[in-house]
């Protein structure tokens, strides 16, 4: 060969590896293909800023996260796309903020269809173009289906349509029917001869509910969740039959930490993308009894005990398998923490100082930091440098651009239209600028958003703050610089016009 092309092709393959578009890509006709690591995306559910040891907490233990961080990178300025569940993990998995997709940009019920175009380049679908088995393990919430779920027969489309090889899974969260396991196309341990019914509009079959027989409540009603009762909690919505399938809440987390397991031991030689994304710590917290007192900071810490070690389990795994070395391991949640949780499992009282969100303002649901400021630490060995940190503005909706970037990819032109390529911040590099110079925020649904640019950020008011000088937004300074509050309003306005955002 050529040795100046040679020389081209070394340089690509060095600017691929650390996720810098080359410009030598054209000349060589084909993206690069760095060394591919194996990816594990562990995605809590309501766990704010301050749950972790790592980030501050003292009376919850979290010795397998905080392990992470100490052998990996922890960002202090990472950020779900939204306050609520739904809306992040659409982002995550598409690239694309979710209040531009009113099928997604709110929290679904356990009937709503598919929000997810599977023509659409996702998270999963890149990564498999790139050879990886993929897997979702744990809550999906992105809906299903079309219109009419055939939940006695072959339930799609669904995860497997959306690019990933294997699925087990459970609609929608926790406190909503179905309370059953899918595992694929078919719910898993449905006895055929006892069809199973859901209903979100009127009450089905003969099942107790909250409403009318809250005697028989294991756990008390706060407020909602007044449906059908399974295992001693009654839900939001109401079942009939299936009897065979239901879930144990006391089990949950084992199950699906098993079947993550599993998923990584029977992957083979192939690289593989695990997104594994628990049911701790959501309503309702019924944690094994392994776990029910174990923190000093009431169930809801209790809970978090339990995620942190459903993380210890996946990572012995790798360590069994020897498969560490080579995975990117990360860890995070879908909006920051809630301590009233809607039943009767938790006292504020309980709390014994724990903040769940540090000193951040607010909490799940609502624009302030608190509703979406994560956790987000990543180890990859060799790569990441031990016990780094980093103040890098990131967000989840950045994943696809970023394993994009890993696996030397180049994203089509249409796909993660808000994704930007964060695997720069990853591996530690000194930057002058900021790889993402700007973010916008949303709750439940797309009409109120937030946007960050710098130390600055403006909501609807419109407030204005430093978060540089003040991160639990306690003076409002639009006042004092009308000209910030116009150019962040401009900047929104051309974002929600564009239809994208990444460069």
């Amino acid at each position: 060969m050529n040795p100046a092309l040679i020389g081209k092709r070394r340089d690509f393959l060095k600017w691929a590896a650390l996720g810098v578009t080359a410009p030598t890509l054209a000349a060589l006709g084909r993206a690069a293909s760095p060394s591919e690591p194996n990816i594990v995306f562990i995605l809590a559910d309501d766990i704010g800023y301050g749950d972790f040891g790592c980030y501050g907490a003292t009376r919850v233990r979290t010795p397998n996260v905080d392990r992470l961080a100490k052998e990996g990178i922890r960002f202090t300025d990472a950020h779900a796309s939204a306050s609520v569940c739904t809306p992040t993990r659409y982002a995550f998995v598409t690239g694309q903020y979710a209040w531009r997709n009113p099928a997604g940009d709110h929290i679904l019920s356990g009937e709503d269809p598919l929000a997810i175009d599977t023509a659409a380049t996702t998270v999963p679908s890149l990564l498999k173009r790139a050879g990886y088995s993929t897997g979702v393990v744990g809550k999906w919430h992105m809906g299903l289906d079309n219109r009419d779920i055939h939940w006695n027969g072959d339930i799609q489309p669904g995860p497997l349509e959306v690019g990933f090889d294997y699925a087990f899974y459970y609609p929608a969260t926790n406190d909503r029917v179905p309370c059953v396991f899918i595992e694929n196309h078919r719910i898993a341990g449905l006895n055929p001869n006892d069809p199973i019914a859901i209903s979100y509009r009127e009450k089905i079959g003969h099942e107790p509910t909250g409403m009318e027989h809250p005697e028989m409540l294991k756990l008390k009603l706060l407020q909602g969740h007044d449906g059908t009762i399974v295992d001693g909690i009654s839900r939001i919505g109401f079942m009939s039959g299936g009897k065979a399938a239901w879930w144990r809440d006391e089990d949950i987390a084992d199950t699906l930490t098993g079947k993550a397991v599993e998923f990584i031991e029977r992957t083979g030689s192939r690289p593989f993308f695990l997104y594994f994304a628990t049911h701790n710590i959501h309503q309702p917290r019924w944690p094994n009894p392994r776990f029910k007192g174990a923190s000093s900071c009431g169930t809801r810490c209790d809970s978090i005990q339990e995620f942190d070690s459903s993380v210890g389990a996946v990572l012995a795994a790798l360590d069994r398998l020897k498969l560490a070395g080579n995975t990117l391991v990360i860890v995070s949640s879908d909006n920051g923490g809630a301590m009233d949780d809607g039943y009767q499992s938790f006292d504020v009282r309980d709390a014994n100082g724990h903040l769940c969100n540090g000193s951040l303002r607010g909490y799940k649901g609502s624009l302030w930091e608190g509703g979406h400021r994560e956790p987000f630490i990543a180890r990859w060995p060799g790569k990441i440098k031990p016990g780094s940190q980093s103040e890098e503005l990131l967000c989840l909706v950045d994943m696809l651009a970023t394993c994009a970037a890993i696996t030397g990819q180049v994203l089509p032109v249409e796909a993660g239209p808000d994704s930007f390529n964060m695997l720069p911040a990853l591996l530690g590099e000194k930057r002058h600028q900021p790889l993402r110079g700007h973010l916008v925020m949303q709750a439940n649904g797309s009409r109120a958003l937030a946007i960050r640019k710098g130390k600055w950020k403006l909501l609807p008011g419109p407030q204005l703050y430093n978060l540089t000088d003040d991160p639990g937004e306690t003076r409002d300074l639009a006042a004092q610089h009308p000209e910030i509050v116009s150019e962040l309003s401009k900047l929104l306005a051309q974002v929600r016009e564009r239809g994208r955002s990444r460069p």
